[in-house]
This record gives structure tokens, C-alpha cells and sequence, in this order.
């Protein structure tokens, strides 16, 4: 079966932007990433293994493709600032993204990054990444995305940075905001009993209900807390979920719990808010599995944003 385009799925996590590409009738055919239980995860999903530590991985054995994807961890550079681009990446996992750029030369990328990432060290990680792509023949456009403007009611704030080959000659435009169709009452299970907040989470948290504000949701209003902590709670119920974060693997009150239901977010609502499928699997359904969904892409952003791409290539 022949495909539109190929891509490769760097840190790849669970699979996200596998998900999303595939959707877009994209062939992976290559993944990579270092976490065991992400890994087990994306084999249950996938039925491939993605390979260990791209550092140590040769470009020569990375098949061509037309798309390189890589949500790749911001770190600081040593000499960040010299203006040395490629230079300055080495020692950083970013290097590796540049190095399989260089020698690949696929058509086109995406990256993806928390928000920090454009005022990291003074704006001198950002420039440094932008001049090393520059470097290598790519025409860059970056944008910071909220995953609830792109069909999941998440405030998810994310750096997305879409480089094509400059020969290519081609512009790559964003796409738009949406007005959000789905909430989170929609996505909640409303009969559930699981997942319930402990003794302490639970005292805490009445000591602050006294601060949540009405709602205009009417009978549809969920109520959403995190950072339960004697001296702080905070609360949001505007239909949509706070970030979920790699965090809720740290701890029980890292999870965003439903006010109402006294209970935690379980792992398949998680997954929904981050735009996956309801036949995703997830085999790590402790906190471990929780991690897993908070260091994700969303996979309906990442979606609109490579349709986007792919019509150019």
C-alpha cells in the first residue's frame, strides 16, 4: 500500500505525532525514544519497538523521509549566544535533530516545545535553534499554539516550529483557531467512581471551595482543581482543563481532579483531552501512564498543523 509521504517520530514518546500523520495517510518508518514505559506503550499501540538513544544512533540508519517530527526536551546550550548555530547545539539533544536534518535533508519538519522555550536563556536558545535551521536550507515558521483552539478543551500552550527545504519555494501558513465544539462535560464520565482523592487532597480542597467562582455552564459545569495543597488551590470551570503535565506522574494531587465527583481525572480521560482515540491503548495505568500523557503532543493540533504541511510537499 503506497502512502502520501514518509516521516520519522524522534522522542517519540506515545505516539502522538505517529497519530496524527497517520491520520494524513503518512508511513512511519522510524522511531526513537529512551523511556522503557513509553516505549511499552507505543509497541501496545504500534506494534513496533521504537530504537533506544537517537544520539547514539548513525543517520546512515535512519531511513529517508519526507517529514521529520520531534518534540524534542529543551536544555540549555554551553556557548549559546556565540551565534555559531550547528556549532552551538552539540552536546544538547536538539544537536541530534540538526545532525539527522543535515544528513537526511527530508523535505520538511515539525517541532514542538513547551512555551518557555522563546524566552529560554534570554531568547539565545531560540535564536540558536532558528540560525542552525537556517544553516542547514530550511525556510522556518514558528507560533506558540493553545491545544483548546484546535478541538480539545485543554490550555495547553505549546511552541510549534515547521521548517521546509528553502528549494522547495513553498510558505507554510498556521492554521487558525477553532471555536471549540467539545468541553469537558463531554469528555467526563459523570457515573465514575474511580480514581478518588485521598483523605488529605479531600480536606484541602474543602478548605478552598469557598472560592469557586459560578459558572455560566449552567447544569453542564464541571469543576477542575489541581495543586491541592493546604495553603493553595486552584480552581477553573470554563468547560476546559488546565495543562496536563508530565507532573501527574509525581504525585497523586499533580492530577487534576473533578471537583463535583471528588475524584481524579482517570487515564482515559486524560487521553481524550489530549486528543487520542478511544482504542489507544495504555498499558501503564498508574502514574507512570499519567506522565506518559503529559509529556504527549496533542494529537488534533499536531493534526491541523501537519495538513497544513503535507498539501505542500
Amino acid at each position: 500500500m503506497k502512502h502520501k509521504f514518509t516521516f520519522i517520530d524522534l522522542f517519540s514518546g506515545i505516539g502522538g505525532f505517529r497519530l496524527a500523520l497517520g491520520m494524513l495517510d503518512g508511513k512511519c518508518v522510524f522511531s526513537s525514544d529512551i523511556d522503557k514505559w513509553a516505549n511499552e506503550t507505543y509497541f501496545a499501540n504500534f506494534l513496533e519497538m521504537p530504537s533506544g538513544d537517537v544520539s547514539k544512533i548513525p543517520s546512515s540508519e535512519i531511513p529517508d523521509h519526507d517529514i521529520l517530527t520531534a518534540g524534542f526536551p529543551c536544555q540549555p546550550f554551553s556557548i549559546a549566544g556565540k551565534r555559531k548555530g550547528f556549532e552551538d547545539t552539540r552536546g544538547t539533544l536538539f544537536f541530534d535533530v540538526a545532525r539527522i536534518l543535515k544528513d537526511k535533508k527530508p523535505k520538511a519538519f515539525i517541532l514542538e516545545n513547551v512555551r518557555g522555550i522563546v524566552s529560554h536563556d534570554k531568547g539565545n536558545t531560540l535564536a540558536t535553534i532558528l540560525l542552525t535551521l537556517d544553516e542547514l536550507g530550511y525556510r522556518t515558521e514558528y507560533k506558540v499554539l493553545n491545544s483548546k483552539d484546535f478541538g480539545v478543551p485543554q490550555n495547553r500552550e505549546r511552541w510549534i516550529c515547521v521548517g521546509t527545504r528553502k528549494e522547495l519555494d513553498v510558505k507554510f501558513d498556521f492554521p487558525e483557531p477553532e471555536e471549540l465544539a467539545v468541553t469537558l462535560w463531554d469528555i467526563l464520565d459523570h457515573k465514575s467512581k474511580v480514581e478518588k482523592i485521598s483523605p488529605i487532597a479531600l480536606k484541602n480542597l474543602a478548605s478552598h471551595t469557598h472560592k469557586i467562582k459560578k459558572s455560566d455552564l449552567g447544569k453542564k459545569q464541571v469543576t477542575v482543581a489541581t495543586e491541592i495543597r493546604p495553603s493553595r488551590v486552584v480552581f477553573r470551570n470554563d468547560g476546559i482543563s488546565p495543562c496536563l503535565t508530565a507532573k501527574m506522574g509525581t504525585g497523586g494531587n499533580n492530577v487534576p481532579v473533578y471537583v463535583e465527583k471528588q475524584r481524579k481525572f482517570t487515564i482515559e480521560e486524560c487521553l481524550a483531552i489530549q486528543g487520542f482515540p478511544e482504542s489507544f491503548i495504555m498499558p501503564n495505568q498508574g502514574y507512570q501512564g499519567y506522565k506518559q500523557i503529559g509529556n504527549s503532543v496533542t494529537v488534533t493540533l499536531i493534526n491541523k498543523v501537519a495538513a497544513n504541511l503535507v498539501k505542500l510537499l
